[in-house]
């Protein structure tokens, strides 16, 4: 059974407070797992490597930390301009303050153009 625990944290206009559940086990529930897209990309640029069942939890493990990062910036941001819903320019605001300024640049630019993509499909 998963206990919910209520944090005080409360945006203009939501009413009830921001819940997060937490379950009994020691495992975590709410991280992906990224491998399949990460040995996509590394048969596009390396088609002869393979990367070892280690590596790919570590791969696993950065990637997620960064979407939670990037996520809690992007919160932030939101909470300081006194707004309820998460925008575009929130998020690409949270990617150029925790990456470094050329990685930033290219994050976004590559972030856009994957979101112009799916909206065109």
């Amino acid at each position: 059974m998963a206990r919910t625990t209520t944090k005080n944290k409360r945006c203009r206009g939501h009413q009830k407070a921001i819940s997060k559940k937490k379950s009994h086990s020691g495992i975590e529930s709410g991280h992906r797992n990224y491998s399949l897209y990460v040995n996509r990309v590394l048969k596009e640029v390396v088609p002869q490597k393979g990367i070892s069942s280690r590596t790919m939890d570590i791969m696993n493990t950065m990637i997620n930390d960064m979407f939670e990062r990037i996520s809690t910036e992007a919160c932030n941001l939101m909470c300081y301009r006194k707004r309820c819903t998460l925008t575009p320019e929130d998020i690409q605001k949270a990617v150029y303050l925790l990456l470094p300024e050329k990685l930033a640049k290219y994050a976004v630019a590559f972030g856009t153009e994957a979101v112009q993509r799916y909206v065109r499909s």
